[in-house]
């Protein structure tokens, strides 16, 4: 046989498991990876130092928009650094349905995760199973926000409104008979909480299929076990957090390490691996999905009990009604004040993090006593990951970058702030 000489290749910037935003330099040898070089900074978006520019409050749709497929758990963050430096906790009621909505959130991602990663592996139809899921999330979304991706519902104070007595409706069309629509609208003549507990029923079913698919599937298993193995020693040196960090065994999540909001009221337990490989990374996720329906599912039952305020009664923070504002002069003036100015925040620095489906999601906040941060820096859990790349693909073959990256749940938003 002849020497094998090594060679440097380009992976990327166009394969779809980083939609044109990851530049990979490989060295290889034959096959086989002798080093893997993640060139970021192709998306790059100036996050921090635009929100650095405008008032705290309207900074608020800039979260949505880092990682963009899990929109409200990085509004999460953002609000809650702002309300630790305000010395404000929101009512009760918008404290459960913002964690009905983290973990409505967290299986979005990781329904998104599982249908292209499937994909990037070579199984198309888990993409299209999670699709179908992923579309009534999505419309829950649109219900309480108005809008299917990039909310702006959570408020420092609150939450922008409270749920709909109505779910929005599949209206006739040509396309579309009697029956079928009939069908469509069946969970949808309640309210909102009446169709997320319909899904809450449905959904565990639908992760038995997904599993049936590829939890045993000689193929999903012959791509995943066995690769990229991380150590729960080198998984905290990395910097680890999330799924990648409790696929290799860490039991560090901050819902139970750290509570915040009513977390700690909640009964759900957290999936661990054991090999810290591909398909350990893939179990928990999948057990994260059954998790987080358990964790709506008791939200439901507190939010049918309990109404209330979904806004804290503090008119420099929180905007007054449409209906004060148009009879009242007072209100029009606070409103005027609260979208134009914003509000001034007590000198001090804060950072607050949240477990974001990906891992740890934090924001640190300075505030120098102006209407805008002083400084904004965001600690996104995808960076740490991919700083991992190198080390998990060393001596792997080219096919299994596909699966590494599908395992770290890359998305650029975050890590190209």
């Amino acid at each position: 046989m002849g020497d094998i000489r090594s060679y440097t290749m380009n992976f990327g910037p166009q394969h779809p498991a980083a939609h044109g935003v990851l530049r990979l330099v490989l060295e290889m040898e034959g096959e086989t990876i002798r080093r893997a070089d993640p060139h970021v900074g192709l998306l790059h978006r100036a996050t921090e130092k635009l929100a650095e520019s405008k008032p705290f409050n309207q900074s608020i749709g800039y979260m949505d928009r880092l990682d963009y497929v899990s929109m409200m758990c990085n509004e999460h963050g953002y609000v809650l650094a702002i309300e630790k430096l305000l010395g404000i906790t929101p009512p009760r009621r918008a404290q459960y349905i913002r964690v009905m909505f983290d973990e409505v959130t967290r299986i979005l991602n990781h329904l998104m995760w599982l249908g292209a990663h499937g994909l990037d592996v070579g199984a198309m139809t888990a993409f299209l199973y999670c699709f179908r899921e992923r579309e009534d999330l999505m419309d829950c979304y649109e219900a309480v926000s108005g809008t299917r991706m990039h909310a702006t519902y959570y408020r420092p104070g609150g939450v922008y409104r409270d749920l709909p007595d109505r779910m929005p409706q599949y209206e006739p069309s040509r396309f579309r008979s009697e029956k079928d629509l009939k069908i469509l609208n069946g969970a949808r003549q309640g309210s909102l909480l009446d169709f997320l507990e319909d899904f809450c029923e449905r959904f565990p079913g639908c992760v038995d299929e997904y599993e049936t698919l590829l939890t045993e599937n000689r193929i999903w298993k012959q791509r995943l076990v066995g690769i990229g193995v991380v150590s729960p020693e080198r998984a905290q040196e990395l910097g680890f957090t999330g799924p990648m960090l409790r696929g290799s065994g860490v039991e560090w999540d901050l819902r139970r390490k750290q509570p915040y909001e009513v977390y700690d009221e909640l009964e759900f337990d957290i999936p661990l691996g054991t090999n810290g490989d591909c398909y350990d990374r893939y179990l928990v996720r999948v057990e994260e999905m059954r998790q987080s329906t358990r964790i709506i599912k008791q939200c439901i039952d507190w939010l049918r009990k309990n109404p209330g305020p979904v806004m804290v009664d503090d008119h420099k923070v929180a905007p007054p009604s449409r209906e004060e504002m148009k009879d009242d002069m007072e209100s029009l003036i606070h409103h005027f004040k609260l979208f134009t100015e914003g509000y001034c925040v007590p000198e001090g620095e804060a950072y607050a993090a949240v477990e974001a489906p990906k891992g740890e999601f934090g924001v640190y906040l300075i505030s120098d006593g102006a209407n805008k941060p002083y400084r904004l820096k965001v600690r996104a859990p995808g960076f740490a990951h991919l700083a991992a790349m190198d080390e998990m693909a060393r001596g792997h073959m080219l096919a299994d970058v596909v699966a590494l990256i599908g395992t770290q749940d890359i998305v650029f938003g975050e890590i190209d702030r």
